[in-house]
């Protein structure tokens, strides 16, 4: 006997929709079949969408800035995942020199990480190395992780990564079949006056700053191989100017991620005398850009958050400097973006985002896959709820395609009819990619 049946839904199954029946056994799908088989509980899904539970590839829960954290830790930031139809998402280590520190972050984070609800994966995080490179890498890879962030700027609190020391790492990428995710932005060109007001971000952090880098990337990417993953793609410009230099790279060993507050705010907003909400790295772009964004979205492979979100007061500073750049949003993703992609942001959210990160047995609706499940209600409406611990969100009043009814997560109910139940999340380990 199965443990549930899930019945009378639309499930996203090899990128279409089927009225199968979804059987649950010992927290995998053990059965898809429109045939009736007895269970211990059957689900009636309503004729509402059932998606792969989705993966929130970038996320920053109890990110640690020195002056403060953000407001979401591991608990309140799943919970709210969990009504964003989320049943697994990839946080970050803190940035390490060398591999000692590394499998010291490893294990800080994975204690902070024990409130989750539902699963997750980390990413580790370089900053300027002052190690051997393949000892980091092997230590990573020992961990259970596959991928490698690093920044191109940030040089004044010692994260930056020499091009020297990516260029290396994309060649051990290589041999070592990891995904070096890179946070692009030309650091000579970022500046911080001590004059500069919220007002200033864009100046301070202009287009320039991410296209003139990416740019430089995938050149390292097609001239030396090896897998490269661009974080929180802001610009259109800099989409268009990668399709138009590096088509043939795009997909295959170039990796493109953005964010829904790319395509839906612009920076008009940060004029606004509440501008210091909509602060966060890299800014907000101008609408033409947003425009060029929508034209080459097929480029992208995946959507994340960048959840990293803080208070109203944690914000109200007088000038940029000391100001926590991030704002939240993982509760409102895919509703806020299906509008945008159709059916085409599902596997953008979850098997995309599941086949990069070597997150095995998720990401899709399939026999032998965990029964993660997010059973979605087609309803238009307002964003109006916030179920995380911060006290606003930069979408409220924005146009919504609906809002998950029921998550289920290694075949246990997290979300339920609207009732949040909560659950105990583990650490996926990722393997290498392929």
């Amino acid at each position: 006997m199965y443990d549930i049946v899930i019945k009378n839904g639309q499930s996203f199954i090899n990128g279409s929709w089927s009225p199968d029946h979804i059987y649950i056994k010992d927290g995998r799908i053990a059965l898809i079949s429109p045939s009736d088989f007895p269970a211990q509980e059957t689900f009636d899904a309503a004729n509402h969408k059932i998606l792969p539970g989705l993966i929130d590839p970038h996320v920053h829960f109890e990110l640690d800035l020195g002056f403060i954290r953000s407001r979401d830790d591991f608990e309140s930031g799943s919970r709210a995942a969990v009504y964003g139809g989320m049943t697994c998402f990839v946080d970050f280590l803190a940035p390490t020199h060398n591999e000692v520190e590394l499998e010291q972050a490893f294990y800080n984070r994975i204690n902070e990480a024990k409130k989750s609800h539902i699963d997750y994966h980390l990413h580790a995080t370089i900053a300027t190395p002052d190690g051997d490179l393949k000892k980091y890498v092997l230590t990573m890879k020992r961990l259970g992780m596959h991928t490698l962030k690093l920044f191109t700027t940030y040089s004044d609190s010692n994260r930056q990564t020499s091009d020297q020391h990516i260029i290396e790492l994309l060649k051990l990428s290589k041999v070592h079949d990891f995904l070096i995710m890179a946070h692009i932005e030309d650091d000579e060109q970022i500046h911080i006056g001590e004059e500069y007001t919220y007002k200033d971000l864009p100046k301070s952090r202009p287009t320039a700053s991410e296209t003139d880098e990416a740019l430089k990337l995938a050149g390292y990417v097609k001239q030396y191989g090896g897998y490269l993953y661009m974080v929180h793609l802001s610009s259109g410009r800099t989409l268009e100017a990668l399709s138009n230099y590096y088509p043939e790279l795009i997909n295959r060993h170039m990796f493109i991620e953005s964010c829904p507050q790319y395509f839906l705010l612009d920076n008009t907003l940060l004029q606004k005398q509440d501008g210091y909400k909509y602060t966060c790295a890299p800014p907000l772009r101008s609408g033409e850009e947003i425009k060029l964004l929508h034209k080459h979205k097929r480029l992208i492979d995946t959507i994340g958050t960048d959840h990293c979100a803080f208070n109203l007061s944690d914000k109200m500073r007088p000038k940029l400097k000391g100001m926590p750049l991030g704002i939240g949003g993982i509760e409102h993703s895919f509703a806020l973006m299906y509008p945008i992609y159709g059916d085409e942001l599902v596997k953008r959210m979850s098997e995309r985002v599941a086949q990069l990160m070597g997150l095995d047995r998720k990401g899709k609706i399939i026999v032998g896959y965990d029964a993660d499940l997010a059973i979605f209600k087609d309803e238009p409406n307002m964003v109006s709820t916030n179920h995380g611990l911060v006290d606003h969100s930069v979408y409220t009043g924005m146009p919504s395609a609906g809002y998950f009814d029921t998550v289920i997560n290694r075949g246990h109910f997290i979300l339920k009819h609207g009732k949040f139940i909560g659950g105990q999340g583990n650490f996926i380990k990722g393997s290498p990619i392929k």
